[in-house]
C-alpha cells in the first residue's frame, strides 16, 4: 500500500551547492512542504546520488523525497534504507509501468504532462502512477518544455480530465497559489520562489494560505 502523497507544496530543487539545496529543503519543510523532487540539470548520476542522499537524510522522515528521472538512483538509495519515496519522470523516460515493476508498489511516482493528449495518455496507466506534473503554468526559465504555457484557465479542462492528482508547474509563485487552487489542483511545484527566497520557511506558509484560501 502506497502513501498518498501531500502535494500542495512541493519544492524543486535547483541549482546551488549540496549545503544550499539541503538548507532550503529543510527550511521549505518546516514551513509545510511536504514533497521535495531532488533536480539539478546538468549533473553527474553520482552527484545526484550524493544530493538526493543529502536531501533524504535532510528530510526524508517528514516529506516525500523524489529523484527526477533516475530510477536507478531511487533504487539504488531505497536499497540502502535511505528515505526516497519515489520518482518523478518526464515523457521520454521509462514507462511508468516498468518504473512500479522496479520500485515496487509503496514508490510514488509522478509522470510530467501538459497537454489534453499527454493527459489522456496518462489515464491509461493511471494504476501505475500517483500524480502527473502538469505545465508550464507560464513560461519558464528553469525548463523549456516546448509546450504551451497553460495559464489558470488551461487547468480546469486537464483537472477534469485527469484520473489522477494534478499538479501545476512552470514559474509558479506564492501569489498564484490562490488562484491556481480554485481550478481543482492537488498542488504546487516550486523552483525559484523557494529555492530563491530570503525565508523559504515563510514561502512555503505563504503559499500554503493562498492553496488553502482558493481551495475552500
Amino acid at each position: 500500500m502506497r502513501p498518498i502523497p501531500d502535494l500542495q507544496c512541493y519544492l524543486i530543487t535547483g541549482h546551488g551547492s549540496t549545503e544550499h539545496v539541503v538548507d532550503v529543503a529543510r527550511k521549505a519543510v518546516a514551513g509545510g512542504a511536504r514533497m521535495v523532487q531532488v533536480r539539478s540539470k546538468p549533473i553527474s548520476a553520482r552527484d545526484l546520488h550524493a544530493l538526493t542522499e543529502a536531501v533524504a537524510r535532510a528530510v526524508g522522515d517528514t516529506a516525500h523525497v523524489l529523484v527526477d528521472d533516475r530510477v536507478d538512483i531511487a533504487l539504488a538509495l531505497r536499497r540502502r534504507g535511505l528515505p526516497v519515496h519515489g520518482v518523478h519522470v518526464g515523457q521520454d523516460d521509462l514507462h511508468v509501468r516498468d518504473i512500479r515493476a522496479l520500485l515496487g508498489e509503496d514508490a510514488l511516482i509522478g509522470l510530467t504532462t501538459g497537454t489534453r493528449e499527454l493527459v489522456e495518455q496518462a489515464n491509461e496507466f493511471a494504476d501505475a502512477i500517483d500524480y502527473i506534473g502538469a505545465g508550464p503554468f507560464r513560461p519558464t526559465p528553469t525548463k523549456d518544455s516546448g509546450r504551451t504555457p497553460l495559464g489558470i484557465e488551461g487547468y480546469r479542462e486537464l483537472v477534469r480530465l485527469s484520473r489522477v492528482p494534478v499538479v501545476a508547474i512552470g514559474d509558479v509563485t506564492a501569489d498564484d497559489a490562490q488562484s491556481l487552487a480554485a481550478t481543482g489542483v492537488a498542488g504546487l511545484a516550486v523552483v525559484r520562489g523557494l529555492m530563491d527566497a530570503d525565508d523559504p520557511t515563510a514561502y512555503a506558509r505563504r503559499l500554503l494560505t493562498g492553496f488553502e484560501a482558493g481551495s475552500r
